[in-house]
């Protein structure tokens, strides 16, 4: 796996971009950030079109992005940028941290979220973890709010692609990870290594057609092989 922080040790600053419609709120995630050498903040966007645009012109690697804003929202955005620049990684923000948009943002390719109440060294950590391409949700956080919003009532039913190709090894990673646990627990649980556990996460990613451990827990309530409040 990338390390961001070695990236940034190596002369490769991550380059961010930030998109919220308050300007008080792109300055204070601008501060926090543009202090420390490991971060280039490049650009600061106030809607999702702009944020769009300037990531095309300024290619960042991590796009801070709030959710809720005019013209084109932080979901739109998000799923443009997954079709239009894959390498670009999403954090996504919202004010509530159990919002139907976070699952929305996170369907359309968003690598993590975070409520806007964190402290700064959680946004740091966020910032540096999704740059890595993995998911930076807490796994219990995540669980929760998938209950809350994936197998709502009001939810469309989503297929999710190719479930029967996994083997019952990888089901069974599928399974753990989507009840919150990180991969040593999975090795644990399943008395294998780490480096197994992660060839099987690969593989359950490739065959579900998910970009990241976000969309495949997701995917793991669509198809109902996690039930809210049976998850552990």
């Amino acid at each position: 796996m990338r390390d961001a922080e070695g990236d940034a040790t190596a002369g490769r600053a991550i380059r961010v971009l930030i998109a919220d419609d308050q300007p008080l709120v792109r300055r204070g995630l601008a501060l926090i950030l543009a202090p420390d050498p490991a971060f280039d903040v490049v650009g600061e966007a106030e809607d999702g079109a702009e944020a769009v645009a300037l990531a095309h012109q300024l290619r960042p690697d991590v796009v801070v992005m709030d959710i809720r804003m005019p013209v084109l929202d932080g979901v739109a955005a998000t799923g443009q940028l997954a079709r239009e620049l894959p390498g670009c990684r999403v954090l996504a923000l919202s004010t509530f941290d159990m919002d139907e948009y976070v699952v929305a943002a996170l369907r359309a390719g968003a690598c993590g979220f975070l409520p806007k109440d964190i402290s700064p060294e959680e946004l740091v950590a966020a910032v540096r973890v999704v740059h890595t391409g993995e998911a930076a949700v807490a796994p219990r956080l995540l669980t929760r709010l998938i209950s809350a919003y994936v197998r709502a009532p009001h939810r469309r039913e989503t297929p999710v692609a190719n479930t029967g190709e996994l083997t019952p090894r990888e089901l069974e990673v599928w399974r753990l990870m989507a009840t919150g646990l990180d991969n040593g627990e999975i090795a644990e649980a399943m008395d294998i290594s780490v480096s197994t556990v992660k060839n099987h996460i690969t593989s359950v990613f490739g065959k579900l057609s998910v970009r990241d451990r976000a969309q495949a827990v997701i995917a793991a309530y669509e198809s109902g092989l996690v039930e809210v409040g049976g998850q552990r």
